[in-house]
């Protein structure tokens, strides 16, 4: 069985809300999703603690591998999460 692998491209991104916690998520469309966010309908965590900003950003070629990296990055101490973008 030959398996395809969509290869939409997928963002990983970090915002940094206004409580200075870092928020990771995956996107197909990142500039749509900050949209959400923005707007109060994304997550409630960015929601409750808004305004954000973008502190990091990395592609990946499809889902899965975005999903992975996602995982990893939540799993992070701080300060190696900020090692990703200072």
């Amino acid at each position: 069985m030959n398996l395809k692998i969509n290869k939409i491209p997928y963002t990983v991104y970090i915002l940094k809300c206004s409580n200075g916690a870092y928020y990771c998520g995956v996107a197909k469309d990142l500039e749509k999703r900050l949209d959400v966010h923005r707007s109060g309908k994304g997550s409630k965590y960015v929601r409750a603690n808004m305004p954000f900003e973008v502190v990091y950003t990395r592609i990946f070629e499809n889902k899965v591998e975005a999903m992975k990296e996602e995982a990893r990055i939540k799993n992070l101490k701080r300060k190696d999460k900020e090692s990703l973008f200072q």
